[in-house]
């Protein structure tokens, strides 16, 4: 009985490094985000469609795409990386402009924000945060507010989708 159990242990140890190694890797991916900003009583809604890579990433998934002119970002490269067991996103944008956004469940953030023509420390407070990614891709819901000062600026609500390209589409980088 102890041998079948060892030989069952081992079948899925196996199959789990498959899974790791094979996620491990780049897919090239369709992403779709939506992204609504609250101030001042006006809704400002982006949405984008474009591809990007996708990938697991010890204890969640890596989402990373290139910006463009419609998200006012243009040049900068954009990061999600979701954490599953912390329930954290870190939103990271490099290029063009440098930001680093942390969102995570129950928590407030001072983050620093690039505005192009300078950055400053803002305070980000997470108010949901909803993912069904899984390594054949889905979504990823998260709302959040900004504040400077402990003044509210803004509300925000993102919602990102994933399709992976199949899998000869893989990319090492």
């Amino acid at each position: 009985k102890k041998k079948k159990e060892k030989e069952e242990e081992k079948e899925e140890d196996k199959h789990w490094k498959e899974t790791q190694n094979r996620m491990s890797k780049k897919r090239e991916a369709l992403i779709k985000i939506k992204g609504i900003q609250r101030a001042g009583g006006d809704d400002d809604v982006v949405e984008l469609l474009t591809t990007g890579f996708f990938s697991r990433q010890k204890g969640g998934y890596l989402i990373s795409y290139e910006e463009s002119e419609a998200t006012g970002f243009e040049g900068a490269k954009t990061t999600l990386l979701y954490e599953e067991e912390a329930e954290r996103v870190t939103l990271t944008r490099s290029g063009s402009v440098n930001t680093q956004l942390i969102v995570e469940k129950g928590k407030r953030h001072q983050c620093s924000y690039d505005l192009g023509f300078g950055s400053m420390i803002i305070g980000v407070s997470c108010d949901r945060l909803q993912s069904s990614l899984s390594d054949e891709g889905g979504d990823i819901y998260f709302g959040y507010s900004l504040d400077l000062n402990t003044a509210l600026t803004s509300e925000n609500q993102v919602m990102v989708s994933v399709i992976p390209q199949p899998k000869e589409q893989e990319v090492k980088r």
